[in-house]
């Protein structure tokens, strides 16, 4: 029992020694395995930085219900390689961006949740906007905010517009004194003294800082909702009723000045160019009223689709605001430019024309 009992002890021993001598083996294969795929990744690592995500173009799509020129835009965006764009877009309340609504993947749920009844020439299109921009604002990547409506067009491909709009510090606000129709409204005096009153396109393109402040607005957009609103409308426009004495009513029409006064408002002018980089024709001559000629842009047919027509807005280089006496000569980088990049406004059957025959060039890198 003795000799058994010694045998027993010899025997645990010598497989304590050897599970112990296994243990050491695993643990040291596992450090040199551990330090052979550290030596890899810091190889690949010489050899593949990581990848920076760049600043990206946030474009801020205003739409009535779906968009119809959601495949010109999906030929401009397959030209970005390198997730520098991100897509939002104000339908109203309800509409979703699904299958059966676009044929786009890009624009699949891209619709915001916290849309609003937009009617025109009402301080709704401000809403709007700010809705958009504040989920944009979201995504911290996001660097330059471009509102666009549903008949735009790109002019140029994706690198061009990139370069072209994040070259520039400044924000591009088309902005200019509105000395001629009247629409200040002596009610907003002193939040808005009428020497900051601006007028110009509500298509602009606005810096992080600027998106920020358009957000956070708690001055200027309550006077423009309250005293900012579009003039009763002729009887046979007739949707609401109309005051017995509409003498002093204004015709506002809040998109075309919330921005820019607002900038001005802050004493920011000197941090934006003053111009838009869409392109609108307006109409002077088809209205049923007069003193409504030239409020709608020009809409642009299937046989107004040319390569000239393109060709024809993308020379144009610079832009005259009568009531300052103020040409401005457009540039990029420094150097003498074209002065848009998108362009309105175009029926589906015209936009669809200009890609079919590659005359906006958007899906190579031909910039002309």
């Amino acid at each position: 029992m003795k000799r058994r009992s010694v045998s027993q002890k010899f025997n645990h021993r010598w497989k304590t020694k050897l599970f112990a001598v296994i243990l050491l083996i695993f643990c040291f294969a596992t450090l040199v395995l551990m330090e052979s795929l550290y030596n890899r990744i810091k190889v690949l690592a010489l050899i593949s930085p990581p990848l920076v995500q760049k600043p990206k173009m946030a474009f801020l799509f205003i739409s009535r219900n779906r968009l119809p020129l959601d495949m010109v835009w999906d030929a401009f965006f397959q030209g970005d390689k390198e997730n520098r764009f991100s897509i939002f877009v104000h339908s109203r309340p309800g509409f979703l961006l699904s299958k059966a609504t676009t044929r786009s993947s890009y624009f699949l749920n891209r619709q915001i949740n916290d849309s609003v009844q937009v009617d025109w020439g009402e301080a709704s299109m401000i809403q709007a906007e700010r809705a958009l921009l504040e989920n944009a604002l979201m995504d911290p990547f996001n660097d330059r905010f471009i509102f666009l409506s549903d008949s735009c067009i790109p002019l140029y491909n994706f690198s061009y517009t990139y370069d072209y709009i994040m070259s520039a510090s400044t924000s591009f606000v088309d902005s200019f004194a509105d000395t001629k129709e009247g629409r200040y409204n002596p009610k907003m005096h002193p939040v808005i003294p009428v020497e900051n009153w601006r007028k110009g396109s509500q298509w602009v393109v606005l810096t992080r800082k600027h998106a920020d402040i358009v957000v956070k607005d708690d001055t200027v957009f309550p006077m423009f909702r309250s005293h900012c609103k579009r003039k009763s409308l002729p009887e046979f426009w007739r949707d609401r009723h109309i005051p017995s004495d509409n003498s002093k009513e204004h015709n506002c029409i809040p998109d075309e000045h919330y921005v820019q006064t607002l900038l001005a408002q802050k004493g920011l002018e000197l941090e934006i160019t003053r111009r838009t980089l869409t392109h609108t024709s307006w109409d002077l001559s088809s209205s049923r009223e007069y003193d409504r000629r030239g409020w709608h842009p020009l809409t642009y047919k299937l046989a107004d689709a040319t390569p000239t027509l393109v060709q024809s807005i993308k020379a144009i280089d610079n832009v005259y605001y009568e009531t300052e006496y103020r040409r401005e000569w457009c540039t990029s980088k420094g150097k003498p430019s074209t002065c848009f990049l998108f362009a309105r406004k175009f029926t589906r059957p015209a936009a669809l024309r200009l890609l079919n025959t590659s005359a906006l060039g958007i899906s190579s890198e031909a910039t002309s």
